[in-house]
């Protein structure tokens, strides 16, 4: 029932870009100039000035902008609350994920989660940690689950899951025998790294400071985007990373890949993502309850107590 153009127009100012808006929205980028255009020849006045290549709201798209961000929320709030009477669970969720957790946790949840709640429409925007918590602030998807430590106190973070970070080694490594190795060690090998904003990135870098080194120390021959061209890499012998133990299942029961601990032992938490004080509709708060159970239950599965989930919680509530 919300007017279609404004919701284009609205999404187009968040980001003021409409590529990425095109891209949010799952539209060509023509489609999303031709409803702007639409919205600027029904005020007769232009919403954005467009200079080298980039966008800006004129004083029009201002007062615009402000009107559309509650108009829409009222419409949220107006349609959960008919959801709620009739007991449905319903509507469209947009979720942005890290890279890792989009590719080895979420697919088996939201898979759980749909065959619960079959009406609830997913949609999923995958980029690095740092993208997803720009998406939660710029309040372009519901909910943001990422894979590294955040500390925006403007934003709600909670802990769902601990996820193990170990060495990556091909089997005919000289460290493939070791029951646990240090970074040390590893520095003495060809070492394959993530991209900068990458949450595992982000937490190994803390793990090498706690450690007394930085990434400069490491001897790193390639930097790639994803963990499974880590994991391809590693396989072809061009060198040895971190990674998460999640990611290894496959190639761990194939016998293509061997995991080493670290020592000391590195963690990570994986967490939900939010604004504070947005309005959520019934299919948020379902898939956060389901999430947390999940998570929960998968977490004990490979041997964290949940005490340990929630000590985690705890500190990283407090910041530390």
């Amino acid at each position: 029932m919300v007017d279609r153009r404004l919701q284009v127009f609205y999404t187009v100012a968040k980001v003021l870009s409409f590529t990425k808006a095109a891209e949010t929205l799952h539209m060509t980028q023509p489609a999303v100039t031709f409803q702007v255009k639409q919205l600027e020849e029904q005020f007769n006045t232009r919403l954005f000035d467009r200079t080298h290549n980039k966008i800006s709201l004129t004083e029009a798209g201002k007062i615009v902008y402000g009107y559309a961000e509650n108009i829409l929320e009222l419409y949220e709030r107006m349609y959960n609350e008919v959801l709620e009477i009739t007991g449905e669970v319903s509507g469209s969720l947009l979720i942005g994920a890290s890279t890792t957790i989009a590719e080895y946790m979420l697919p088996c949840l939201l898979g759980a989660f749909k065959q619960q709640f079959p009406e609830v429409n997913i949609r999923l925007q995958v980029g690095n940690t740092d993208a997803i918590v720009t998406m939660v602030e710029n309040n372009l998807v519901d909910l943001g689950l990422v894979e590294a430590p955040v500390y925006n106190k403007n934003l709600e973070v909670e802990v769902c899951r601990i996820d193990e970070m170990v060495l990556a080694v091909p089997p005919d490594h000289p460290l493939v025998s070791r029951k646990e190795v240090s970074v040390e060690e590893i520095r003495r090998y060809e070492y394959i790294t993530r991209e900068e904003g990458s949450g595992t990135r982000a937490v190994i870098d803390q793990y090498l400071k706690e450690q007394g080194m930085s990434y400069s120390d490491l001897d790193v021959v390639l930097e790639l985007g994803s963990p499974e061209a880590i994991k391809m890499a590693i396989e072809a012998g061009v060198g040895i990373a971190i990674v998460s133990r999640t990611t290894l299942r496959k190639e761990l029961k194939l016998g293509t890949l061997k995991a080493i601990p670290l020592n000391p032992p590195l963690t990570r938490p994986f967490s939900h993502v939010r604004q504070k004080h947005k309005f959520r509709n019934n299919a948020v708060v379902e898939l956060l309850n389901f999430a947390v159970d999940y998570c929960k239950q998968r977490a004990i599965e490979e041997g964290f107590s949940v005490p340990e989930l929630e000590a985690v919680q705890q500190a990283m509530r407090k910041g530390g």
